[in-house]
């Protein structure tokens, strides 16, 4: 049985007292314990259950019941072959059974206009942005409801990598574009690995933003996740050498020194999206 407060103390670094709310141990330790899942069996989920899963993930929250976002379900391996290559050279794309992809809609939106003969005054960054948070909800609740009945998940931001070849390959017409994708199935490994957080003194705040000593924060995070669960290499060690430590900020400063998805804006731009 996951102990709640052990899941709590592991993750964040943090206390908590899980004798306050039974009711929550189950179902929270559990979220508490999941961990992406790269590693699954050669096994495609049933097209019914994965049916259900969308329903799931759909009737999770939407800005003002615009109901902004749709799911591609990639059931051609030759498609899913190639989605895959452009999201990049990470060898376990070679065995993601099940892909989903989340897309931000706001075409729908506007002809919903056109149709009632209204007109879409709210063509700016809003538009986009509604849109992209609707997918990014969905996502979470189809990990969630997956993981519920025994399936792994991993994100696959990559996706957006190639986002105009990628939506080529998908039909996306105007102002509907790729957020994320999503490989499932059923995993091979018996217990993810859990990722440590930031503990929630920093990412938690009451009435307002609070920062204090960022600094030593981030240092005493990289120690505990390195003693917890240290990276096995360090990232681009050609262009930036090796470090006798490696811990959370090296690895995450190093990512994103480096352009990544620098053609995302002009992609989304040519979508019809006005970002002003």
């Amino acid at each position: 049985m996951i102990k709640l407060a052990e899941q709590f103390e592991r993750r964040f670094g943090e206390t908590f007292d899980p004798d306050r709310f039974p009711e929550a141990a189950g179902v929270l330790a559990g979220m508490l314990a999941r961990g992406s899942c790269r590693d699954f069996e050669p096994r495609t989920v049933d097209a019914e259950l994965g049916r259900l899963l969308c329903a799931a993930a759909l009737a999770s929250p939407t800005k003002s019941d615009l109901q902004q976002r749709d799911i591609i379900l990639v059931r051609d391996p030759n498609l899913k072959a190639d989605i895959l290559e452009l999201a990049g050279p990470a060898s376990w794309f070679a065995n993601v059974p099940n892909l989903a992809v989340f897309c931000g809609n706001n075409r729908r939106q506007r002809q919903v206009h056109e149709l009632r003969g209204h007109p879409f005054v709210n063509d700016h960054l809003d538009a986009f942005f509604n849109a992209a948070v609707d997918a990014g909800i969905a996502l979470s609740a189809f990990v969630t409801a997956a993981e519920a009945i025994g399936l792994g998940c991993c994100p696959i931001s990559a996706v957006r990598n190639e986002a105009a070849k990628v939506s080529e390959l998908l039909n996306l017409p105007n102002h509907v574009f790729p957020v994320a994708g999503l490989a499932y199935g059923y995993p091979k490994q018996t217990a993810p690995t859990i990722s440590v957080r930031l503990p929630l003194s920093v990412t938690v705040h009451e009435d307002r933003f609070q920062e204090s000593d960022p600094e030593t924060v981030i240092a005493d995070y990289d120690r505990r996740r390195e003693a917890l669960q240290p990276y096995t290499e360090q990232r681009t060690p050609e262009r930036h050498g090796l470090t006798a430590t490696y811990g959370w900020s090296e690895d995450k400063s190093r990512q994103y020194s480096l352009p990544e998805r620098d053609s995302f804006g002009a992609f989304v731009r040519a979508k019809g999206f006005k970002l002003t």
